[in-house]
């Protein structure tokens, strides 16, 4: 996932730790629901890199668009129906 921190109510940009514990946490909840289950989904660490320069933000951008591809769940990224990427970034 690649994605710029928004700002909080003092104008400062949220942290990747309070991110992830958003997306981990909505997300768990909603596919424990669907599976009827309980428990941890997520592993608890993630890893996190701050790009500096927009050819760096493009070479993650491709890596992500071609996973479903390396793992033959795709032919060409714009097949894979989870797959979304902010228009220009491409």
């Amino acid at each position: 996932m690649l994605l710029t921190p928004r700002m909080d109510q003092t104008g400062a940009p949220y942290s990747i730790p309070e991110i992830m514990q958003s997306i981990k946490g909505v997300s768990a909840h909603r596919i424990n629901k669907l599976l009827r289950r309980q428990g941890p989904v997520w592993q608890q660490e993630s890893f996190d890199h701050v790009p500096r320069r927009a050819q760096s933000v493009n070479v993650r951008v491709e890596y992500v668009r071609q996973n479903p591809v390396r793992r033959g769940l795709a032919n060409k990224p714009e097949e894979y129906r989870w797959l979304w990427v902010k228009p220009g970034l491409r």
